[in-house]
């Protein structure tokens, strides 16, 4: 079915989350409006639609998101030149995507998540807090940031839960089933308490906190974590 958003700034757009777990989204286009994703992000679109590729920010921004998230330098930019166009893009992974207006209310994104967004949407580095993001598993350091104005598509991990957290109220999570939260959420790091627990319990040294207000995205499954699943499977050359 296709959802009629409107948008902080009184701006209607049209889209459609379609495929189940392979999802994918097509976006309603009128002449002039344009959208923008990762290098070769574009799945499908209708004729009259034409493509410019840049770095987006400028070159040192498009390098930052290179070395920090490991992200191409360059975006690609899908503009109407008529009206009644469509773009289509599709999810790198089983999972689920997610439409968030970040007009307001700035998104933090694990590096994997941008799929797609208007041109008002500013992708950034975010810098988690704290020496614990250098030893923990998932995002590590760096995740992204989502803000400025517009509608961006987010590719999350497995399946996806959504919670609401009041002031104050703290999730303790595995650092990998952190999809994304909003600006006005604290994500934190702490050192998990009890020698046997660390030793034996399979989680490492750290886990991550998140502390409301505000909404959170969780994953199921993380790709690093299906990699390392799949690893004792693996074939193995023999010399």
């Amino acid at each position: 079915m296709c959802k009629d958003i409107i948008l902080e700034r009184g701006k209607s757009m049209k889209y459609e989350i379609f495929g189940g777990n392979l999802p994918a989204v097509t976006i309603q286009l009128d002449q002039g409006e344009s959208i923008y994703t990762q290098r070769g992000g574009m799945s499908w679109m209708t004729s009259e639609i034409s493509m410019e590729t840049n770095a987006k920010g400028g070159m040192m921004k498009g390098l930052a998101r290179k070395f920090l998230l490991g992200e191409s330098i360059f975006k690609a930019t899908y503009t109407a030149d008529a009206a009644g166009q469509s773009f289509t893009a599709a999810s790198s992974f089983p999972g689920g995507i997610i439409a968030w207006d970040v007009s307001g209310k700035t998104l933090i994104a694990q590096t994997s998540a941008f799929l797609c967004a208007e041109m008002g949407v500013e992708l950034s580095t975010y810098t988690v807090p704290g020496l614990g993001a250098m030893f923990v598993g998932g995002e590590g350091m760096f995740m992204q940031k989502l803000s400025g104005e517009g509608l961006v598509f987010l590719e999350i991990d497995g399946s996806v839960k959504e919670i609401e957290l009041g002031a104050g109220e703290i999730m303790k999570i595995n650092t990998g089933s952190i999809a994304a939260f909003e600006e006005s959420v604290t994500f934190s790091i702490e050192r998990i308490k009890g020698f046997k627990n660390i030793v034996f319990g399979g989680e490492g040294l750290f886990i991550s906190t998140l502390e409301g207000p505000g909404k959170i995205w969780l994953q199921t499954m993380s790709k690093s974590a299906l990699a390392s699943q799949l690893v004792p499977f693996m074939p193995v050359r023999e010399n």
